[in-house]
């Protein structure tokens, strides 16, 4: 059976809709929904396979859509139409275990059972080892970057059905609206697709070939990819000789300025860092700038302005909470987060202290809380200020922690003893 038979086989194209529908996601630039596409299908799906197998195919331009960066610039992502969403997870789901032989037990993004985390062991290792020096790589705007024609070169190497190559290729090419506006996509794959992060894997993955064949030790997670080494001269070599294969073999541009050697301990991998025992063993820790990100979002979600009710607030809060603690698990955090969490109670004392609004409301609300009435009385008369007010002992013993827990606040030490133990069963 030809590659593609497989790619179009009635089966593999059911597996690829389930998957699409149950990831939900906005539809693309013909308008059509997740919701709707199933009755598409129905009225075109003959016509869609004919049209590939013919090569008359044409793929939908991409919606180009930004989000924020860390640094404030803003990153390009490009949403497929629905349709096109179905066609590439076919594809990937044949031909991502043909390459999943070829690429390297370093690479860890976008493929099975592999994850930030087992990178993060990985680099830990390596430190362990002795290899403290980091060579840190930083590949300039890779997705919207790569060279096409060097990409559809490397996969003809594995694939020999021109049929498949040539639909990889009329997706690489199908453009992408921008306001209105289609532009021709010459070079990069739009980082949205399903499509993408296997050919960033195809690509790089010519990198970690000659990473092992001159013997280093790295880690790459997507374009995210460290070099470790024991000394500091052989990090600058490896910094100046591999920019130059990366510049001029892949076609790729290297943020001179973001490219560096650097010790674990200035690292930034993946949102970790990398802290020394006094017995010199390396071990992981969220980087600051992490704990940064998780306060701006804690304190986004717990601005006493927010119209928003306290149930709905902590539901959100406890997402953000849960998927922060699970990510960074393995890294040692119990003291900053507990201060974190300690100043997020007192936000959250402070909501509800606001919501009380008039005197005799708080009143009432301390002295049903245990508050003695007198002292509740004099409270709730304070003109103090509402953190001011909510950090006094009165008032965090009447909104203590337990009552928080049972209203159903998840606190992040909470989360991390919780995911400690699941480890440890």
């Amino acid at each position: 059976m030809e590659l593609l038979d497989k790619i179009l086989n009635q089966e593999n194209l059911n597996k690829a809709y389930k998957k699409v529908v149950s990831n939900k996601g906005v539809a693309g630039v013909d308008g059509i929904t997740v919701d709707e596409v199933a009755e598409y299908i129905k009225e075109h799906k003959e016509e869609i396979i004919s049209k590939i197998k013919e090569r008359k195919y044409k793929p939908q331009p991409v919606k180009r859509v930004q989000i924020p960066k860390e640094n404030g610039k803003m990153r390009n992502l490009g949403i497929p139409t629905v349709i096109d969403r179905i066609i590439q997870q076919a594809m990937i789901q044949v031909l991502s275990p043909i390459f999943e032989e070829q690429f390297n037990d370093n690479s860890f993004g976008f493929r099975p059972g592999r994850s930030c985390e087992r990178a993060v062991l990985k680099a830990l290792e390596y430190l362990n080892d002795g290899y403290d020096w980091i060579v840190d790589i930083d590949l300039e705007k890779f997705f919207d970057t790569v060279n096409q024609d060097r990409l559809i070169t490397i996969i003809r190497s594995t694939i020999k059905d021109g049929n498949v190559v040539s639909l990889i290729s009329k997706y690489l090419k199908a453009g992408v609206m921008d306001k209105g506006v289609i532009k021709p996509t010459k070079v990069g794959t739009p980082q949205g697709g399903n499509l993408s992060p296997l050919l960033s894997n195809i690509m790089l993955n010519e990198l970690d070939k000659e990473l092992t064949v001159r013997g280093l030790n790295f880690v790459r997670y997507a374009d995210d990819c460290i070099i470790l080494v024991k000394s500091e001269k052989a990090a600058n070599r490896v910094l100046n000789s591999i920019t130059k294969f990366i510049e001029k073999k892949l076609g790729l541009k290297v943020n001179a300025e973001k490219s560096k050697v650097t010790r674990p301990t200035q690292t930034k991998y993946l949102g970790f860092s990398f802290w020394s025992t006094k017995g010199g063993k390396w071990k992981p820790k969220p980087h600051i700038k992490s704990y940064q990100k998780l306060k701006r979002k804690l304190k986004q979600l717990t601005d006493r302005s927010l119209s928003i009710c306290l149930d709905n607030r902590i539901k959100q809060i406890n997402y953000v909470v849960r998927g922060w603690v699970n990510y960074f698990r393995i890294a040692n955090m119990k003291q900053s987060i507990t201060d974190i969490d300690k100043h997020l109670r007192t936000r959250i004392r402070v909501i509800i202290w606001k919501q009380w609004k008039k005197i005799t409301r708080r009143e009432k609300a301390l002295v049903q809380l245990g508050v003695e009435p007198t002292l509740a009385h004099n409270v709730a008369c304070t003109r103090k200020g509402y953190y001011q007010i909510c950090r006094t002992t009165y008032v965090q013993f009447a909104i203590n922690i337990d009552r928080l827990r049972k209203r159903g606040l998840v606190f992040l030490l909470d989360q991390y003893s919780k995911v400690h133990i699941e480890c440890t069963d």
